[in-house]
């Protein structure tokens, strides 16, 4: 069964609020919206994986504007972005 973008939205709300608080939370749901159509242009898959979408929250510690660089970098080269996520994960 097809998932449509408003339930994948619903389905991020609560990691986004989580991250984002509930101010920023719509913004950054919006940036995820924006980097599903970027992605669909450069991989030809619908969205990211939610394990990208999870790196993405993690390089961005609650920063919208690291929110914007993450996003950027998965559409660029996902691969440079599951690297900094798991250097990150192991600083920690």
């Amino acid at each position: 069964m097809a998932v449509g973008r408003a339930e994948r939205r619903e389905d991020r709300s609560e990691r986004v609020t989580a991250a984002f608080g509930e101010h920023q939370a719509p913004i950054a749901l919006d940036l995820l919206e924006l980097t599903e159509l970027a992605w669909h242009d450069c991989y030809g898959e619908v969205t990211p994986s939610e394990d990208i979408i999870d790196d993405m929250l993690l390089l961005s510690r609650g920063d919208i504007v690291r929110l914007i660089q993450a996003a950027r970098l998965a559409v660029t080269d996902w691969r440079d972005l599951k690297v900094a996520a798991d250097k990150t994960r192991h600083r920690t």
